[in-house]
């Protein structure tokens, strides 16, 4: 399997769990079941009594993937060295062109960061306490620029980039563990390994954070692991356990563990966006988080083909593969070889 086929199942597996998960975005697994009688298999409509998803439609992504891809030209802009203004400037571009501001469709910390920064003012009272999943959502498209070897350089350009709007230790936290499992999917880790290097560079992004309260990822990715072995083979169990006792709710130490969690149970793309749908609480971004993760582990070839046409027939703003082209040259650009993997 080539590169820039792994690259291309990142994004678009980031896209496609995103737009699968919209319609039910923020609603309990109750409401749902009720409103879509069988289970989501495939792109729809945001319901008009969903406050948040009732502006898109099927197959269109939300803001997590938008910001995502938002991230990646602002790095392409600046040769790939961060710079926080130019991060927040694409950010905020993106609002205004999106009317995210009226239709509330940011996370509030990011909402409130933007604003401060827009304002010309420091944005730090907000981002030292951001324990939301803003940070982890448009993560995953950086792991896809780096290889195992450079867990280092990895760490440090998830952090500088998840700073704009989230700075606590939680935060960057869950994003170096989003970004570090894509890397080791990225190199063919077995999912063992995978979910090991993900623990890793979370436990280095904590200390580069702000301390909180919060909850620990790396402990919260333990259970949910122990969760997918107990009930392998059984969805509903596992789904029941994920939503009831990891959360999936908006907060970084809920939403993240559980996405990268059901990564590890699903190992397919198809079943990882199914299970994430259907899920309930934060349903688009865990679906972005987790299929990505899968998509980066098995590749462009793995997804149906049907999928990728939809995500580019409903999404004009961004050149999914052009976006891969440029990781590619970055990765080719700044790494020397592949380094030592463990294959499955």
């Amino acid at each position: 399997m080539s590169n820039q086929d792994k690259i291309l199942g990142t994004l678009y597996g980031q896209a496609i769990g995103d737009a699968m998960g919209m319609p039910s975005e923020l609603w309990p697994v109750e409401r749902i079941r009720q409103t879509f009688k069988q289970p989501i298999t495939t792109f729809l409509d945001g319901p008009q009594d969903n406050i948040v998803a009732r502006y898109y439609q099927a197959g269109e992504y939300t803001d997590d993937t938008a910001q995502a891809f938002a991230i990646l030209e602002a790095l392409i802009a600046t040769d790939w060295q961060p710079d926080q203004q130019v991060i927040a400037d694409h950010l905020l571009n993106w609002a205004d062109r999106a009317d995210a501001w009226q239709r509330n469709i940011l996370g509030p910390s990011s909402k409130a960061a933007l604003r401060l920064i827009q304002a010309k003012q420091s944005p730090d009272t907000v981002t030292q306490q951001a324990i939301t999943n803003g940070c982890g959502m448009r993560i995953a498209p950086i792991g896809a620029c780096y290889t195992p070897n450079e867990l280092d350089q990895l760490v440090a350009m998830v952090a500088q980039i998840t700073r704009v709007t989230h700075a606590s230790d939680v935060a960057i936290s869950g994003a170096a563990m989003i970004a570090g499992a894509v890397t080791a999917a990225m190199a063919d880790y077995a999912w063992e390994d995978i979910m090991q290097f993900a623990m890793q560079a979370s436990a280095q992004g904590k200390l580069l954070g702000a301390p909180t309260w919060a909850a620990d990822n790396n402990a919260r990715l333990q259970l949910g692991l122990r969760f997918a072995r107990q009930y392998a083979n059984d969805d509903q169990r596992f789904s029941t356990a994920i939503y009831t006792i990891i959360g999936t709710g908006t907060m970084a130490s809920e939403s993240i563990p559980a996405a990268v969690a059901i990564a590890y149970y699903a190992q397919d793309v198809k079943k990882c966006a199914y299970l994430c749908a259907n899920l309930g609480g934060d349903t688009d971004t865990i679906g972005a988080m987790a299929t990505a993760i899968c998509g980066a582990k098995y590749g462009y070839t793995s997804i149906p083909p049907e999928w990728p046409a939809i995500i580019d027939a409903h999404n004009f703003e961004h050149d999914i593969h052009a976006l891969a082209a440029h990781i590619g040259h970055f990765q080719a650009a700044t790494t020397p070889s592949q380094g030592d993997a463990t294959k499955s």
